[in-house]
């Protein structure tokens, strides 16, 4: 009797309004995963519902090996997701700005150029800069965020003394060709080599002028790279080797640990590559590819297109599926799976199957940052090998199957960390750039449940609004359906009891 009163606009209004309410569930978990990367409903049930029916609780003795293990992948993680300046950035000035005057477009985010800020203040400053007033006011000037206030007080620093540091930040900020960097980094190395040599007379004398021989050294080192990375970009490349390896002699100097972040052995690496001195890169790359120091992707992808460059010129996947791969082959497969399993961004990128832009100033190894700042420099060098990007493109997807799970365990190295997107979404203009991501999140279950819900709902109310007669027939009839093994129960029970202890009971 029930069903039979209810008329077609009850049905409508039923299907609409579960169609809107699972539309909006829809939204907000759509909206929930685009932002912190999980389901709202499965975060939820783990977190609050769980406990309640009697869940496993994580804190328990049993557990104590894998939380320490847990600890210590943590631990790792967070090393791995360290932000390290680019050996390759490009001139502020006669490049990044350049880029903005023609396209509009700020090629650097705010977090990157405040890291570059504080890496001014670490190398350039000293606590007795007080003691000389241009450094005094370079001080001042590396602090500075207006790019103006920044080039004035490199001018007036000039005028009271030959500073090498308001040099520099002439060179970087105000020169608009790589020319004019390139004379104020010379006249900055004439005033950095004479404080250096001042400076290390009187190193011994005390801890304020062994700080201040620490900084003139870092100045020295700096000016001295940057203008092996002028010589570099104006085609002197065998004067920029030269300068690099008197540079990388500093870099493994105990005494100046903080040349080590300068990575000049990269800049030398990509030096060699354009005069395809490859027996000198397999030298470097026997020096700095060891298992002590920190990996990055110039180093592992170097050491796969030298193993690439003996085979890939007859390689051809389909005689390697006939007769198998040689010997050779295997050494450049694995060395590209290796490189690939360190920074899976790369490969998109040297196969150009994702858009390049300016490599940032920082990067995040094993992020989409370092791929770039890779792919941006030594594409040139992977095309100038024959065959090398063909065997790339047929073997680096393979890696993946050797580490289905890469957060939670790798293959050579450490397992992937989780942190890069969020530190890549600083460091990349995302304005213009899809951030690659890596390994792709996969939709939850509980967005696929509710868009299926609220498609299915929609459909049923607009056809219960066109087809009205119809489909209150068909509704009737599911409800029917469905009531009806509860209707048979209740009548075997209605057979079994007697009458008036069934009447007691629905009273009841």
């Amino acid at each position: 009797m029930f069903l039979n009163t209810l008329t077609p606009k009850f049905y409508v209004a039923l299907t609409g309004t579960s169609s809107l309410i699972s539309g909006l569930i829809l939204i907000f978990e759509w909206w929930y995963f685009r932002k912190y990367g999980t389901s709202f409903i499965e975060q939820v049930s783990v977190s609050h519902l769980r406990p309640l029916l009697g869940g496993v609780d994580n804190t328990s003795p049993s557990n104590s090996n894998t939380s320490n293990g847990d600890t210590d992948s943590s631990r790792q993680s967070v090393s791995e997701c360290k932000v390290w300046r680019n050996p390759l950035n490009l001139f502020r000035g006669a490049e990044y700005n350049r880029y903005t005057w023609v396209t509009g477009r700020e090629p650097l985010t705010y977090y990157d150029m405040n890291l570059s800020a504080q890496d001014h203040q670490t190398f350039f400053t000293c606590d007795s800069d007080h003691l000389r007033p241009a450094d005094a006011i370079m001080q001042k000037a590396w602090r500075e965020r207006n790019p103006q206030a920044r080039v004035s007080a490199a001018h007036e620093a000039l005028e009271l003394e030959d500073c090498a540091t308001a040099y520099i930040l002439l060179a970087e900020e105000e020169a608009t060709t790589i020319v004019e960097a390139e004379k104020l980094f010379k006249q900055a190395l004439k005033a950095g080599e004479g404080c250096y040599r001042r400076s290390q007379q009187l190193q011994h004398h005390g801890t304020q002028y062994e700080a201040q021989h620490r900084r003139d050294t870092n100045v020295l080192v700096y000016i001295k790279r940057r203008l092996a990375m002028c010589s570099r970009k104006l085609g002197r490349t065998r004067e920029a080797v030269k300068m690099m390896r008197d540079l990388c002699v500093f870099q493994l100097m105990k005494e100046f640990p903080l040349l080590s972040m300068f990575n000049i052995h990269e800049n030398l690496l990509e030096s060699l590559l354009e005069l395809q001195a490859y027996a000198d890169v397999q030298a470097v790359l026997a020096k700095y590819d060891d298992i002590s120091l920190p990996k990055s992707a110039t180093i592992c992808y170097t050491a796969a297109l030298l193993k690439a460059r003996g085979v890939s010129d007859k390689f051809s996947p389909e005689a390697a599926s006939r007769r198998g791969l040689s010997t050779a082959e295997m050494n450049a497969v694995e060395a590209i799976h290796r490189a690939v399993e360190f920074n899976p961004h790369v490969p998109k990128y040297l196969l150009e199957m994702k858009s390049l832009i300016l490599p940032p100033e920082h990067i995040l190894k094993r992020g989409d940052s370092e791929a770039i700042a890779y792919a941006f420099f030594h594409l040139q060098h992977w095309k100038r090998v024959e065959g090398a990007l063909n065997l790339l493109h047929c073997t680096w997807e393979g890696t993946f199957r050797m580490i289905p799970y890469p957060l939670e365990k790798g293959h050579l190295f450490y397992p992937y960390p989780i942190c890069t997107e969020t530190a890549d979404r600083e460091l990349l203009p995302t304005v213009f750039h899809e951030v690659s991501v890596y390994p792709k999140k996969e939709l939850p279950f509980f967005i696929l449940f509710t868009a299926g819900l609220c498609s299915f709902t929609a459909m049923l109310a607009l056809l219960t609004h066109q087809f009205p007669e119809l489909m209150g027939v068909f509704a009737k009839a599911f409800l029917s359906t469905l009531f009806a093994p509860l209707n048979f129960i209740m009548e075997k029970v209605e057979s079994i009891l007697p009458s008036s202890l069934w009447h007691q009971l629905t009273r009841i």
